[in-house]
């Protein structure tokens, strides 16, 4: 068997917002061992209440993550049996009820089916991303093919540096098609046909590319990426956490039902929050406030502009109680 790129991500701890370095080795590549410790970090941001949100960087200059370990998808394709596209689906049902049984690891590892459940795990990491009330940047500090771009793509914001850099899906130029999300995550990004073409063509947007396009959400100079992705996650990660959870879910899951499915989505989502004891603090503030000025709070001087830099609704009734005295 062929040997596999070592990988690990490098935490750098800022408070509320956790800096991961992702070391793929000379080449920044992405594979299992990336994989791996991606779902372990998922997991402390979610399970830490202090933990707001969480930037990617790549630990090599001008490089985000070069793309999939080649080597760990010609391996583990070529160790499963040729399937059709129905027992190909069959087969990931499988696995991924095999690794929700806690079987993975001892079972499958040892089977074919070891890179159809790595695969179906990574998903699930990228899935628990967008379902997580932690707010995930990629500061792109250079270039991101194949599942380099995934991993972006799975992201909630993307800032990319300004430069001779590129991001994209080059899988149909070796034969293949994306596998880590990329016909999926880059469509809802894009839309349909802009995504079909560039996935087909394989060939990569330039950061002014990729932002006319909506792939990015911000292309900075290249030693401003990271301060900047920073900057990013530290505003957006001020709203409460458990709202920032039912948005994402709402809107990553949700929009992709039809529109009255989507819409239950939402209320089942919106239900949770409007109880909430944060929600239920913030309203009760809103109303007291509404009879202590005498006008509705995001319409009374420069409240909206604190709110949002603030992540909610400031008090304004003990301003205004001081502002008597």
């Amino acid at each position: 068997m062929t040997q596999q790129v070592e990988g690990k991500l490098v935490i750098e701890d800022r408070g509320t917002v956790l800096v991961v370095r992702v070391d793929g080795g000379p080449h920044s590549l992405f594979g299992i061992q990336i994989a791996d410790q991606l779902e372990a970090l998922v997991d402390r941001a979610d399970s830490d209440p202090g933990v707001h949100a969480v930037v990617f960087t790549g630990a090599r200059e001008g490089r985000f993550v070069s793309h999939a370990d080649v080597r760990w998808l010609q391996a583990e394709g070529a160790a499963v049996p040729e399937l059709s596209r129905r027992s190909a689906s069959a087969a990931l049902r499988l696995a991924r009820g095999m690794d929700r049984a806690r079987v993975l690891d001892p079972v499958v590892q040892k089977t074919p089916l070891r890179g159809v459940a790595q695969l179906d795990r990574l998903h699930a990491t990228f899935l628990r991303m967008n379902a997580s009330g932690v707010i995930f940047v990629a500061a792109l500090n250079g270039s991101a093919l194949g599942l380099g771009a995934e991993f972006a793509w799975a992201c909630d914001l993307r800032i990319m540096a300004d430069g001779d850099y590129f991001i994209g899906q080059p899988e149909v130029l070796l034969g293949i098609m994306p596998g880590g999300g990329g016909s999926q995550r880059l469509t809802r990004l894009i839309g349909t046909h802009k995504s079909l073409v560039a996935i087909l063509e394989g060939k990569p947007f330039t950061p002014a590319q990729a932002l006319a396009n909506g792939a990015v959400d911000e292309v900075v100079e290249p030693g401003d990426v990271v301060a900047r992705a920073v900057e990013v996650a530290e505003y957006f990660g001020k709203r409460t956490r458990g709202s920032v959870e039912a948005i994402k879910r709402s809107v990553y899951f949700g929009g992709s039902m039809s529109l009255s499915e989507g819409l239950h989505f939402e209320r089942t989502e919106f239900l949770g929050t409007d109880q909430s004891k944060e929600g239920q603090h913030l309203m009760l503030q809103y109303l007291a406030d509404i009879d202590s000025v005498g006008e509705l709070p995001l319409y009374h001087d420069d409240t909206y502009a604190q709110a949002l830099q603030t992540g909610r609704v400031p008090a304004l009734s003990a301003t205004a109680s001081a502002e008597t005295r």
